[in-house]
């Protein structure tokens, strides 16, 4: 069975940073390069799944899309 995610990636001073949507409990990848980053969240995904069984899935229905928003907060 091959399940789709949406993953978000983030690229900072010191690499990417990646993490996927629709997963219960905190899944995350890094790497120097977009592609390690992706790759090391897809491993990590798998190794969640396979830990704590299909109930880390969110329910259905999937994510249809996700958005990057920026707002200023006064603190």
């Amino acid at each position: 069975m091959v399940k789709q995610f949406k993953i978000i990636v983030e690229k900072g001073p010191d690499g990417y940073v990646a993490y996927p949507l629709g997963l219960k409990g905190a899944v995350v990848g890094e790497g120097n390069t977009y592609e390690e980053a992706l790759a090391d969240v897809k491993s990590a995904i798998k190794f969640h799944i396979e830990t704590f069984g299909k109930e880390v899935l969110e329910p259905e229905p999937p994510i249809l899309e996700a958005f990057v928003a920026e707002a200023g907060i006064t603190i």
